[in-house]
């Protein structure tokens, strides 16, 4: 699954995966010890062999029918079944022995909360082959979890997100990731609407009353989470096929689903998919196991995309393209596609046997995802996004409330608050770093040797590490090594000291963590740490020297440096999970050496002069000298990589006009000079960076620092979009002038627009999202309204938010008002006024949220809100609702641990200007 975190169209740190259903107190990998509710892991003498589900669904009603048909192995005599099931009227349970006995079984659930249920029967069920049958009715539910329904455009549609344990909201099931079993689907549906499933129709025929039924062929072996079918007035497009080739022996058909009339924008997804099927076939040396491939590009959704298999399901924002689509949707379609296409291997082919590890799944379809993109689209610089990827998951990282990559479930939400930057970008970065560790080809042995050997059959980390270990030959700090960065959390905080023993140069390492200003955490924690360093040997020429550090202090030699080096870089390449320390000195010199670092260097030496000013090592006028060294690169992830440092100083720390405007200045003297050369407005064969380049500095200068020269050029071009709407005769329902400026710039031309036009701005934005059904240009004015600053109109669009004119996917977005350089930086008055209304409003948004997201409230609440006041608020009002709010309390805890933080460094790095 992808997060939709990731989204460089709605940069919102809050737009998280759906929270969903956990196991409660039981420990995550005890079996059922035959005593109370099993609501973690169900009892393990019940083994499932088979699945035949058959439902009648309509998605303009509010509920469907079911008759479920499950072959199970009793392995011994029992009078009583565990399974799960949520919210299901069973009106008929029977079971038949391998004799051919029925017994008749009363079902009870028994722990709504975590959906499970028992089936009782009046005398015990022998030992041996039993088969359960059901016959059941149940809602379509609204909160985009289980099996779904959505009204869209004027049609209906409803379809399914299982992921996590969302599968027992739709038929009675033993609901966890181990339990992998072949599943027979029927759908009968209205005749107007077509059904679509996991595996290709084997039939279908027409039924009474104008409905049809649809049969699918069986699927491979598939756990719960992975099942989907879709219903509706879908558009159905045929892509080119992906052809057989030496891991397939017959070619694999390509469909494209849409919603009505929008199937002809999925084109341009479909044919970027047969190239990366073959690049992750042979990456793998295994061809793709499913016997078709259909992506669907889903009205309304609560995640990024999920991978289920042969039925691949995405935000329609991800999938639906134009010639006018902003150059960074181009992006992010690629990109998530390739995440979801990786977990067709990773994922669906060999499973986590709990959800402990989860990061095998999206971990590795993140690291996947940038080695398939840096492959076939070398001009993204997909291997600069691990890098910047795993610095924002530092961040969350250095809390002591942070959760651990291989994190135990203990209690309900902690699998949805899996779904976060340490399963993704962490676990991303520490395969990235075990790899360059060992070598990439030995690296892609031993994940070839992984996926064969547990093909179709779950897998757990040891077992990784153990395949890994083995294809290496690696000795036996290998394995403990690897481990000490799934089994705890925190960030590796190295600090070195060059010295010269017997004439040689010599790097003395201590590690610790990482801990910014502010924290009561403690520091003496360590890892095996694959340290590589860089360093001038002469000539003009460098070495890389690696050295796994398990100790809190080493010694390093650097064969071939020269005798006094001029610089050293701790993180060579940045392919290490880890923060080095700088002081002003080193800084400087390696800011003065910049041209002898690469890319992914320069980037962590902006992250690791980041990292001293949070602890206070370094003050602001640090980050505006890294801002100056490094604002005139080439490469878009470079010049930008100061940026958001500089919009934490102009949110939290430059409280005077003095200072501000000194930020202002200094930002526009770095990047201004840059965005006048690139223009607003494209331009015919300019470099695959110039577009988000471009991008980044119209909204960090003209949005973010209101710039007068550039907030002027955006404010013009916003006003020419809206001028149909704004004319004081104009119909309400105009259709605004979208091609009035440059796709990419529409988000921030808009945000200046509305701010300087108040009220006939946004209710023009409004007006036009309640009929636009265009993804591109829903995602910015959706941006712009979020980034009001109007107090009065904040409470209109907060309260538009509400409304059914909002998708319940695009809610979080619209509210949460986030700055995408400011992580979600909010000024006191406007942290005030969300929280004013939040709280009024609390009872409307967790009724809208739904159960499987809501223990992201109190990041929505309170997050980017910066002073101690708000982290007191923040706890009094949600601790006494936790028990209402699955996930909650990870959040709670992690958001006002970053608003004390927030707070103590504003109070030291205050700006003073003469």
């Amino acid at each position: 699954m992808k997060q939709a975190i990731g989204s460089r169209l709605l940069s919102v740190a809050v737009l998280a995966m759906a929270i969903f259903v956990s196991m409660p107190a039981a420990s995550a990998s005890a079996a059922y010890s035959g005593q109370g509710v099993p609501t973690g892991k169900l009892p393990d003498w019940v083994v499932p062999q088979r699945y035949d589900v058959a439902l009648r669904a309509d998605p303009a009603e509010q509920a469907f029918t079911g008759e479920v048909t499950i072959d199970v192995v009793l392995k011994e005599a029992h009078d009583f079944v565990w399974l799960n099931g949520q919210n299901l009227d069973v009106t008929r349970v029977q079971a038949t022995d391998d004799a051919g006995h029925t017994r008749t079984g009363r079902y009870h659930e028994v722990d709504t909360e975590a959906g499970v249920a028992r089936i009782d029967f009046d005398r015990p069920l022998p030992a041996g082959t039993v088969r359960l049958h059901f016959i059941y009715s149940a809602p379509l539910n609204t909160d985009l979890q289980g099996f779904y329904r959505v009204d869209h455009q004027g049609a209906a549609y409803a379809m399914t997100q299982f992921e996590a344990v969302s599968a027992r909201r739709t038929f009675p099931s033993f609901d966890q990731p181990d339990i992998k079993t072949p599943f027979v689907l029927h759908l009968t549906v209205p005749g107007t609407d077509r059904a679509l499933a996991n595996t290709p129709v084997a039939r279908q025929t027409a039924q009474p009353n104008g409905w049809q039924r649809f049969d699918f062929k069986p699927t491979r072996p598939l756990p719960t989470y992975l099942v989907a079918f879709a219903v509706g007035p879908w558009d159905v497009v045929t892509g080119p096929t992906v052809a057989a080739n030496r891991w397939r022996d017959r070619a694999t058909p390509l469909r494209g689903i849409a919603a009505r009339h929008r199937g002809a924008e999925l084109k341009p997804a479909l044919a970027q998919t047969p190239a990366m099927v073959t690049a992750l076939e042979q990456y793998f040396d295994y061809g793709y196991p499913f016997e078709k491939l259909d992506v669907l590009a889903a009205p309304d959704f609560a995640a990024g995309a999920m991978e289920n298999a042969g039925l691949i399901t995405f935000r329609d924002w991800y999938m639906l393209r134009t010639p006018d689509s902003p150059a960074a949707s181009r992006r992010d379609s690629f990109e998530v596609e390739a995440h979801e296409l990786a977990h067709q291997w990773v994922g669906n082919t060999v499973t986590m046997a709990w959800w402990n590890d989860l990061w095998l799944n999206e971990a590795f379809a993140t690291w996947m995802q940038q080695k398939i993109t840096d492959q076939l689209k070398p001009a993204y610089h997909a291997g600069l996004d691990r890098i910047t990827g795993a610095e924002r998951a530092m961040n969350d990282d250095s809390l002591t409330t942070a959760r651990r990559i291989r994190q135990p479930i203990e209690t309900i939400g902690d699998i949805g608050n899996a779904f976060d930057s340490i399963t993704y970008a962490k676990g991303a970065a520490v395969l990235g770093m075990f790899e360059t560790f060992l070598g990439p080809d030995v690296f892609r042995q031993g994940m070839q040797r992984y996926i064969h050997q547990y093909a179709f059959r779950n897998a757990t980390a040891e077992d990784l590490v153990a395949t890994l270990a083995e294809t290496a030959e690696a000795d036996d700090a290998f394995g403990p090594a690897f481990m000490s960065f799934l089994n705890q959390s925190g960030v590796p905080y190295v600090r070195t000291t060059l010295r010269h023993v017997d004439g040689h140069a010599v790097l003395d390492v201590r590690q610790q963590r990482y801990l910014p200003l502010g924290s009561d955490g403690a520091t003496d924690r360590r890892w095996g740490l694959p340290l590589c360093v860089r360093y001038p040997s002469g000539a003009g020429t460098s070495r890389t020297h690696c050295q796994l550090v398990t100790a809190s202090t080493a010694r390093m030699a650097l064969p071939g440096a020269v005798d006094t080096p001029a610089w050293i870089m701790p993180n060579a390449n940045a392919a290490g999970y880890y923060r080095f320390a700088l002081d002003r000195h080193s800084l400087d010199g390696l800011l003065a050496h910049r041209n002898d670092l690469n890319d992914g260097e320069k980037i962590a030496l902006a992250d690791a002069a980041l990292a001293s000013f949070r602890q206070a090592t370094l003050g602001p006028d640090a980050l505006l000298a890294t801002m100056q060294a490094l604002a005139g690169a080439k490469t878009t992830a470079v010049a930008t990589a100061p940026i958001h440092g500089l919009a934490w100083l102009w949110h939290y720390a430059a409280d005077s006009d003095p200072a501000r405007a000194h930020v202002q200045q200094a930002a526009a003297a770095a990047y201004l000079p840059r965005l006048k050369a690139l223009g607003y407005a494209r331009r015919r064969n300019e470099s695959a960076d110039a577009p988000a380049l471009r991008r980044t500095l119209a909204e960090f200068l003209g949005v973010t620092l209101n710039v007068p020269a550039v907030a002027d050029a955006l404010a013009e071009r916003g006003r020419a979009v809206l001028a149909p709407a704004l004319d004081e005769d104009a119909d309400t329902d105009a259709t605004l002038a979208y091609d009035a400026v440059n796709p990419d710039l529409l988000a921030a031309a808009l945000s200046v627009a509305a701010r300087r036009n108040g009220r006939p701005a946004v209710e023009a934005l409004e007006n036009a999202l309640r009929h636009n059904g265009d993804a591109d240009q829903r995602n910015a004015m959706i941006t712009a309204l979020a980034r009001i600053e109007d107090p009065e109109l904040r409470e209109t669009v907060r309260n538009f938010a509400l409304t059914p004119h909002i998708k319940t996917g695009e809610m979080v977005a619209l509210l949460s008002g986030g700055d995408r350089h400011g992580a979600t930086a909010r000024s006191a008055d406007e942290a005030a006024s969300m929280w004013h209304w939040f709280t009024t409003h609390f009872d409307a948004i967790k009724a809208r949220t739904g159960p499987f997201s809501g223990g992201d409230l109190p990041g929505l609440a309170a997050g980017g809100a910066c002073t101690v006041e708000a982290a007191d608020r923040l706890e009094a009002f949600f601790t006494p609702r936790l028990d209402q709010l699955r996930g909650a309390r990870r959040n709670l805890a992690q958001t006002a641990e970053s608003i004390r933080l927030c707070a103590a460094l504003a109070a030291r790095q205050r700006m003073s200007v003469d």
